[in-house]
Formats: C-alpha cells, sequence, structure tokens
C-alpha cells in the first residue's frame, strides 16, 4: 500500500472512530426534543403544580410533584440535559420513572427548565439554574417540604451544570441558593471543560463553550472546585468512554480538595442512565444508596 492510501485509510478510520459517538450525541438530542403525548401518571394522591415561575424568561419555568399530604418532605431537584440547547423539564425521560419511585416514597420532586443556547451560554445556565433552586427553597415549606434536605441532581449538559454548581457554591449563593445536601450527575462528560476543549471534541462543544480559555475554566467544575463541598455522585456510561474517564478524573481531583466524589460506572447508553432511573433495580439502587448516605430522613424514606 502506498504512503497515500495509508494516509487516506488512517484519516478513514479517525472519521469513523468520531461519527459513532456525534450520530449517538445527534440521536440522544433528538430524543431530549421528543415529548411523550401521554400525560405523566402520578403516584396515588399526588398532585403537580405546573410551569411555576422563578423569572420573567419563558424558560423560567419549574414543575414540581408533590405527594400525598407532604410534611417537611425531602426534595429532589432535576436538571435535564440537551447539549445545552434542547431539551424540556417534562420530558418522560427526565421525570416519569423518577417520580413514580420517589414521590410515590414521600418526596417532592422539582424539574426545572432554563434558557438555552444560543440565548444564554453555559455560564448563565448554571446561574439560572441556581435561581430556580433558590425559588424552591424558598417555596419549600409553602408546598409541605423541607429547604434543608434537599438533593439536586441532573442530566448530561444539565448533569454539567449542577456539578458546577456544586463545585462553586457560590455561584450558587449569588443567585440566593442555600447549601443542599449533594449531588447526582447523571453522565456528564464535561466535568474537565478545559480539557475537553484541548482535545479534538464534537462541534455542539463549540457552541457552548466557545473559544476563550478563560470561559472553558469558568465553566468546569473540575477548575472551579472548592474545598469541602458536599458529596458528589459521578454516575457515567461505560459506553461512553469520556464520560467515565472524567468522571474518575473529576473523583482524583475531588479527593485533593477534602470533597467526596463517588463514581458509579453503569453499561447503559447515555439516554437510559437517565430515563431508566427510578426503575427496579441494581442501578437505582446504587443511587439510593448515595442518597441515603446524605440524611437519616432521606434514608428512612427510601427505606434504609
Amino acid at each position: 500500500m502506498s504512503l497515500i492510501l495509508r494516509v487516506c485509510a488512517l484519516l478513514l478510520l479517525s472519521e469513523i472512530a468520531l461519527a459513532g459517538p456525534l450520530m449517538e450525541a445527534i440521536k440522544e438530542r433528538r430524543a431530549e426534543r421528543q415529548q411523550d403525548s401521554a400525560p405523566l401518571k402520578l403516584p396515588a394522591g399526588a398532585t403537580l403544580l405546573k410551569d411555576l415561575p422563578y423569572g420573567p424568561n419563558t424558560r423560567e419555568r419549574l414543575d414540581v410533584y408533590l405527594p400525598h399530604k407532604p410534611s417537611n418532605a425531602p426534595i429532589i431537584f432535576m436538571v435535564h440535559g440537551g447539549a445545552w440547547r434542547t431539551g424540556d423539564k417534562n420530558a418522560q425521560q427526565v421525570v416519569a420513572n423518577k417520580v413514580s419511585r420517589w414521590v410515590a416514597k414521600g418526596f417532592i420532586f422539582v424539574s426545572a427548565n432554563y434558557p438555552l443556547l444560543p440565548d444564554a451560554k453555559p455560564l448563565q445556565q448554571a446561574q439560572e439554574v441556581a435561581k430556580a433552586l433558590a425559588m424552591t427553597q424558598a417555596n419549600a415549606a409553602s408546598w409541605g417540604g423541607s429547604a434543608n434536605h434537599v438533593i439536586v441532581m441532573g442530566h448530561s449538559a444539565g448533569a454539567h451544570l449542577v456539578a458546577l454548581l456544586a463545585a462553586s457554591p457560590s455561584l450558587a449563593a449569588a443567585q440566593g441558593a442555600k447549601p443542599w445536601l449533594g449531588t447526582v450527575a447523571l453522565d456528564s462528560a464535561a466535568l474537565d471543560v478545559e480539557k475537553i476543549m484541548q482535545a479534538r471534541h464534537m462541534p455542539f462543544y463549540d457552541e457552548a463553550f466557545g473559544s476563550d480559555p478563560t470561559y472553558w475554566q469558568q465553566t468546569s467544575p473540575s477548575y472551579v472546585l472548592a474545598n469541602g463541598v458536599a458529596p458528589m455522585l459521578a454516575v457515567c456510561s461505560t459506553r461512553r468512554d469520556v464520560a467515565c474517564e472524567q468522571a474518575h478524573l473529576f473523583a482524583t481531583h475531588a479527593s485533593a480538595r477534602a470533597v467526596s466524589v463517588s463514581v458509579l460506572e453503569q453499561g447503559m447508553t447515555h439516554k437510559d442512565i437517565n430515563q431508566l432511573l427510578g426503575t427496579p433495580g441494581a442501578y437505582t439502587e446504587e443511587v439510593e444508596r448515595f442518597m441515603a448516605g446524605l440524611d437519616n430522613d432521606v434514608a428512612k424514606r427510601l427505606g434504609r
């Protein structure tokens, strides 16, 4: 084989290697856009407070799923994904199984929207999520919930946003949010944004994070990680090498700052890590084990 043919073959193999993750990302983004037309079936006695505003923007809205007769109920605060430019708080894969599982156990479940690209870049999105969290905490008592018993959760781009807030509590505090028990990041591949942007990456990262290294650092949970912040669980798909690599690097970095970051590897697709959480099985039980370790009342509600 001539040198030219060898070079062409290597380039083709390289493009094929990138095409797999790229096509997966495209499919996942399309899935986030799709809304199940069937109404969500709520647990017995549960109610939904829909589209509560936390700001004037039409995307500054959240939904609150209340259990039957809530009393000092812990709160799970959920942030959807969608590559920072798509997704919605009421998508079935975001809420259905989680609501069925945890609202039935006496938790309040909150699902928040936030402004998207191109109108808002990730740092502003994180600030918007913090505003939604602050509003949730301020209204918790009126819903029968406890502002002191909040677990923050996010998937994909939403996992990046909640990890960023968890890593830098001052960013959340500036929007009025108070400390929370812990954070569950569901398959974020952007825990070290600077590392991603300095290597070969998918084009949608450029749209989100641009070309300014200072902005990469500002939006990188690993870079802004403060000492002694609340525990985090990083769930990662073993089908996406970069996600688990980022999770383990983040956990190692956190240990030097007296921060507990646990990594939970799962042999699921990126979408299933979100959609299947709340269904019976080892995966949900592992996530609940982390949640139960955060607080005694949370543990009791989970039957642990």
